[in-house]
């Protein structure tokens, strides 16, 4: 199994969340999201599948391009999660080959809930802490940019 940090965060704080339940200060606004499938009707593709469509909703400059992959599934006693990752990336004539950021997807699959309510999707960016809720949080293109930008960096200050 090859969790990433983050991936393997999302895990715990989505298992913190079920021990200590936090209700929302406020309701959330109205965001583009999509009706995520039944659990009893997920399968990993229909999870890509989805997860795909949920990223058409964002607003990101057509610039972008994307892919995502299955990275695998984790059992714990009462849930089940699917990992994913989607790796962005920007093109341009004067920089063909940039940097990339990755996003990282958990579907959550609890055991002991009814089959037929919602799958739960959450995701990070990469080397950020903070997990968001698909229909709770704006995703913005900036973070893309912050963690490319972050590398670039990185790479200048030691000679990669």
């Amino acid at each position: 199994m090859n969790l990433t940090t983050e991936s393997a965060q999302l895990v715990k704080t989505l298992l913190d969340k079920q021990r200590h339940p936090v209700s929302p200060d406020s309701p959330p606004s109205e965001m583009k999201t999509i009706t995520w499938v039944a659990i009893r009707d997920f399968t990993v593709e229909e999870g890509k599948r989805q997860i795909e469509e949920y990223i058409q909703t964002w607003e990101l400059l057509p610039c972008w391009l994307h892919s995502l992959d299955f990275l695998c599934s984790t059992e714990k006693e009462h849930n089940t999660f699917y990992h994913y990752r989607a790796r962005f990336s920007t093109t341009t004539w004067r920089k063909p080959i940039q940097g990339t950021a990755s996003v990282y997807f958990v579907v959550y699959i609890p055991k002991v809930r009814p089959q037929t309510l919602p799958v739960e999707v959450h995701f990070a960016v990469e080397s950020n802490r903070l997990m968001h809720t698909p229909g709770r949080t704006r995703f913005r293109e900036g973070w893309l940019v912050d963690v490319i930008d972050s590398k670039t960096l990185l790479r200048k200050a030691v000679n990669l």
